[in-house]
């Protein structure tokens, strides 16, 4: 047998190795441990089924005679929790690599209307952060662009991919527009925080009203000489099929930004970050529009606001039955996101349920942008992505993710912090 013959016919024997031990772990039992469904409830003792890349079952394992021949492997996680993967909603996360270096910055456009800027294309796999934010259980964000006044749409992606095309879990979900400020926030050169009207504000909010009439006139035109890539842009969300995402913090603004949705008869509007919606609840509530709130850990917009109102935000909200979810626009929002299961377990010293906590990082975000039939619970049919904590998720203290799956696949759990960690553990014989 020459060399040649003898080297393929170890290949193909390797290749046949690998496939079948792929096959063998398609069908997985993990049982015993606390499930955290993220609609509201969990099971204490649970028998939770992946076949291939859906769940299969989700029960109560108690008076259940597991038949373990039936299952490739099953895993015993007494102790342990399971969760649905957490979702980071409106975050640059892969959209850059180091915010002192402008030449890697990839998530901003010049010019005011740019929704047909698509974040997806500029989505970096290799981004060294993106390791970091897994290992917490966060396991798909929304990629999101910044700038102007529409910055351009977003798209979910996975956590695991060679390349954008293999990340993207829905692509173009919304655009975004940052609504005009009637009042403008800014840190003056020697760090003093300043607030001034908008000289702008009537001319900003004539442009937007301008282009949303013009865009929305030519796609009901079916006779357009010339094809315009902007309002081609703008077609999902006057169809329905894409949400709006209106970014706006101030009670006026929220307010305005509400009459605008419906003025313009937009279907499926979202607001964004939202920080005083405490002063509007009932006009949130009764215009029906979901909201995606801005981080916890932040100062109240005015001086003479009761000191805990931003964590109490989340609280009212669902007591109000207001559908919201939790994101983290802001300074360094790419690293703060695997925090994001923090932020969540704050707002329960605050007054939320557990449980509803994890929904406005899981289900609730899910509803949002428009994939809770594939994910944010742990439910049959959806898909198998899900995370496994020695302790439970949203306690900074007890988050320790020790397994995860991405659609069936198990990830790996490692980056460079955790690298480090264990190399400097060996050096000094910490046990």
């Amino acid at each position: 047998m020459n060399m040649k013959k003898t080297i393929s016919i170890l290949f193909f024997f390797v290749l046949a190795l690998g496939l079948s031990a792929q096959k063998k772990m398609e069908h997985i039992a993990l049982i015993n441990a606390t499930a955290h469904i993220g609609n509201g409830k969990n099971i204490q003792m649970s028998l939770v089924v992946i076949n291939k890349d859906k769940i299969e079952t989700v029960s109560d394992i108690v008076g259940i005679k597991l038949n373990h021949s039936t299952f490739d492997t099953v895993i015993d996680l007494s102790g342990k929790h399971i969760y649905p993967a957490l979702i980071n909603c409106n975050n640059i996360l892969g959209l850059h690599d180091a915010e002192a270096v402008r030449a890697t910055l990839d998530y901003s456009e010049v010019g005011l209307f740019n929704p047909h800027i698509r974040s997806l294309i500029a989505y970096n796999t290799d981004n060294l952060i993106i390791p970091t934010v897994k290992t917490n259980g966060v396991l798909y964000t929304q990629v999101t662009p910044r700038g102007g006044l529409i910055s351009g749409s977003s798209s979910i992606m996975a956590l695991e991919g060679w390349n954008w095309e293999d990340a993207v879990f829905k692509a173009d979900d919304g655009i975004h527009l940052n609504f005009p400020k009637l009042i403008e926030v800014k840190w003056s050169e020697e760090d003093e925080l300043t607030k001034k009207r908008n000289n702008k504000y009537k001319d900003e909010l004539e442009q937007v009203h301008r282009f949303f009439q013009d865009a929305e006139a030519y796609c009901n035109s079916q006779t357009n000489s010339e094809k315009n890539i902007r309002f081609e842009a703008m077609r999902a969300v006057f169809a329905g099929t894409a949400n709006l995402y209106i970014h706006t913090d101030k009670a006026r603004d929220i307010l305005a930004a509400i009459g605008f949705a419906q003025e313009h008869q937009i279907k499926k509007a979202v607001l964004v970050g939202a920080k005083e919606a405490h002063k509007v609840l009932s006009e949130i509530k009764r215009s029906q529009l979901p909201v995606m709130l801005n981080r916890l850990n932040d100062l109240p917009e005015r001086s003479d606001d009761d000191v805990d109102i931003v964590f109490r935000l989340p609280y009212l909200l669902q007591k109000e039955n207001i559908l919201f979810c939790l994101q983290l626009e802001g300074d360094m929002e790419a690293m703060q996101s695997r925090n994001l299961p923090f932020q969540a377990g704050e707002s329960v010293a605050y007054g939320m349920d557990k449980e509803q906590a994890l929904a406005s990082i899981s289900l609730n975000a899910a509803k949002i942008i428009g994939i809770d039939k594939q994910l944010g619970s742990l439910e049959e049919g959806k898909l198998a992505s899900l995370v496994v904590s020695e302790g439970e998720l949203l306690d900074i203290r007890t988050n320790q993710v020790v397994l995860a799956y991405i659609a069936g696949k198990p990830i790996q759990l490692q980056n460079k912090q955790t690298e480090l960690y264990h190399k400097y553990k060996t050096k000094y014989n910490i046990k």
